[in-house]
């Protein structure tokens, strides 16, 4: 098996497909409406993934008084204490980045994570410098999943977005990278693909590496 096309760049989510972060994400949510007297379902969090705003989703489901400031200050304070202890990168991570090396080929990370968990989650790894960009929470006016998070990115390696590969793990970043006109890849992680994803993607991996194998 192979894409369809070649790339001549290369836009990656980073939760959940470069590091993984997105248990980190649930178990600190699950502790934090825990602490203020509520269950947060695997659905709710489920949904949550890929969105660069949770006030709607929120009080929509817990009602309009929830705390929603409150409790993403709490769970972002939970998780950076567990990312600190250590976040393993995903299957493939280095290994794609070499395949893109060796091609000579730009890349760039399109999150709805803010600059400062780009930071906390890729720093240690030592693998922010391997990429050319990166757009974050802050660097385009509509998040996922709208396309502008991968417009941004592909305007910023000069690179039209349907000559990119983007590589994603949540619904509302593949129908970002998709509506942005790229040819996307869906690495799942904690959501399984729909009949949605498929007819978005051009293919779906099991893992980086299977994704690195297809470069080239």
């Amino acid at each position: 098996m192979s894409l369809p096309r070649q790339p001549i760049a290369v836009v990656f989510d980073m939760d959940g497909l470069l590091v993984d972060t997105e248990t980190v994400y649930r178990d600190a949510m699950a502790m934090t409406a825990r602490e203020l007297g509520h269950e947060m379902s695997l659905d709710v969090f489920r949904a949550m993934i890929g969105l660069p705003d949770n006030h709607e989703l929120l009080t929509g489901h817990y009602g309009a008084d929830f705390p929603v400031e409150a409790f993403n200050d709490r769970t972002m304070m939970l998780a950076d204490e567990i990312i600190a202890a250590g976040v393993a990168l995903k299957a493939g991570a280095e290994e794609i980045l070499d395949r893109l090396d060796e091609l000579a080929l730009p890349r760039a990370i399109a999150t709805s994570s803010s600059h400062r968990a780009v930071a906390s989650h890729l720093g240690p790894s030592g693998l922010i410098p391997r990429f050319h960009t990166i757009v974050a929470k802050g660097d385009y006016t509509r998040g996922k999943p709208n396309p502008d998070p991968y417009l941004t990115a592909a305007e910023r390696l000069g690179v039209d977005p349907a000559l990119c590969l983007a590589l994603e793990d949540s619904h509302n970043g593949v129908r970002a990278a998709a509506a942005a006109g790229m040819m996307t890849v869906m690495v799942p992680d904690l959501l399984d693909p729909t009949e949605e994803m498929h007819d978005l993607c051009v293919r779906i991996a099991r893992d980086l590496h299977e994704v690195r194998g297809w470069l080239g």
